[in-house]
């Protein structure tokens, strides 16, 4: 974890409600696809973690939805401005334990953080298979962004308007090695009750420090209790008590 200060570079909206931030400065805390920020905003007591879409060796990539006080303050923001971040935060997607055909399944803003994955996995010679979900087509955001890098990809929505009709669930393929997944919980919960091999996980919660000192954010697990924003965001399946 590093403290520092990073440059808004570009902003860009994707989605009904969803915007994309690139930011300048040291990417070198981040050292896995999964791991998170913690953002300092004028006006909010608590920071705001944000999970990295995807960076290189001097920016990175974040993606969120306006929900509340500090995202809105967040889609505000103008390119030149300065935001205080805690980088490099959390345990992400072990890359060894993926397999060589693994499965990346996101629901909404969980598909930022697995398009990172996508591009480790494929620099290490990985074939991913991507199943995204979403409410509708207005929601829809990065599909061009998976498809250009090769990823053989499939887009799910709720009430039809765009791809296959239904949910993730509905689009599972028949063969993967192992899945790694990040959205709403329910949406966890099928997947790894529905997907018969080994997978991962990435939790969401609301977190006070980000990196563990609080408490706030701790699960259950069949290990003990468990800080997501520390000890995961990423868990095994088998690990987890749903």
């Amino acid at each position: 974890m590093k403290q520092g200060l990073y440059t808004l570079r570009r902003r860009r909206a994707l989605a009904r409600g969803v915007w994309e931030l690139r930011l300048s400065g040291d990417t070198g805390p981040i050292t896995a696809p999964g791991q998170f920020v913690n953002i300092q905003l004028d006006g909010c007591f608590l920071r705001r973690p944000i999970s990295v879409c995807h960076w290189d060796e001097d920016s990175l990539t974040l993606v969120f939805k306006v929900v509340g006080k500090g995202t809105a303050a967040l889609a505000e923001l103008r390119e030149g401005q300065t935001l205080d971040l805690l980088c490099g935060l959390g345990n992400g997607f072990d890359l060894s334990c993926c397999g060589q055909r693994p499965l990346l399944v996101g629901g909404g803003l969980g598909v930022a953080p697995l398009y990172g994955l996508a591009k480790a996995l494929l620099a290490e010679g990985r074939k991913p298979t991507a199943v995204l979900g979403f409410n509708s087509k207005d929601d829809i955001f990065y599909e061009e962004e998976f498809r250009t890098l090769g990823v053989d990809t499939v887009i799910t929505t709720v009430d039809g308007s765009a791809g296959v009709k239904g949910f993730v669930t509905d689009a599972l393929p028949e063969r993967y090695d192992v899945f790694c997944a990040c959205g709403p919980l329910p949406m966890m919960k099928a997947v790894c009750a529905a997907a018969p091999t080994p997978g991962f996980v990435s939790l969401e919660e609301r977190m006070g420090c980000g990196f563990g000192a609080c408490m706030g954010c701790s699960c259950e697990t069949k290990a003990g209790s468990k800080r997501i924003c520390r000890d995961g965001p990423v868990f095994a399946k088998e690990e987890l008590l749903w």
